[in-house]
């Protein structure tokens, strides 16, 4: 896998706007793009398309792409391929909890859209897919070591140009189950 931008609290605020963390993520999957091409992916006009990419540029999440346009035309790209969070109660601000509501926002859209595709794979991509979940008991030390391991797995896996290969999403997403804290505090 490749590189990934852990953003302090000023890029979280900057990502929490759901349109930049949508740019973002386009950047990422589909590659460099300009703000015209993006404008019209997501439906803006291109003002306000080439303001969000300044303020992802502004926190390090995208760079100009020198390589490609030319005077009239700037292309963006994506500095890293992904961002990487982890919190603890003293840092959960504000803008800490908007930018993890934008995630889950995002998170959910980009869901209905893979259940609305999944019976038009094509047969090789049919049960590659998954939407599990699965509930445990645990310490915080054996959760944080099944994170840690689950991670591991993910960041070792590699792109490949073989036949047959495509884009391809894996989320982890782990947290206490909701209410677990108040349900043993009142037993």
């Amino acid at each position: 896998m490749g590189s990934a931008i852990t953003p302090d609290i000023a890029g979280l605020r900057a990502l929490s706007h759901p349109l930049r963390l949508q740019m973002l993520g386009l950047l990422r999957s589909d590659g460099p793009a300009t703000a015209t091409t993006l404008a019209t992916r997501l439906d803006l006009n291109t003002g306000a398309t080439s303001y969000h990419l300044r303020q992802l540029a502004q926190h390090g999440f995208i760079e100009e792409d020198t390589e490609r346009g030319n005077a009239r035309d700037r292309w963006w790209r994506a500095t890293h391929d992904s961002t990487r969070t982890e919190f603890r109660g003293e840092d959960i601000t504000d803008d800490v909890e908007a930018y993890l509501s934008t995630v889950a926002m995002i998170y959910g859209e980009r869901l209905r859209s893979v259940v609305s595709e999944l019976r038009f794979y094509p047969d090789e991509w049919q049960g590659v897919s998954t939407l599990s979940d699965w509930h445990f008991t645990l310490t915080p030390a054996r959760a944080k070591a099944l994170v840690d391991a689950l991670t591991t797995t993910i960041e070792e896996a590699q792109d490949t140009d073989e036949d047959g290969a495509a884009g391809f999403v894996v989320n982890l997403n782990a947290y206490l189950r909701p209410g677990q804290l108040g349900a043993r505090e009142e037993q």
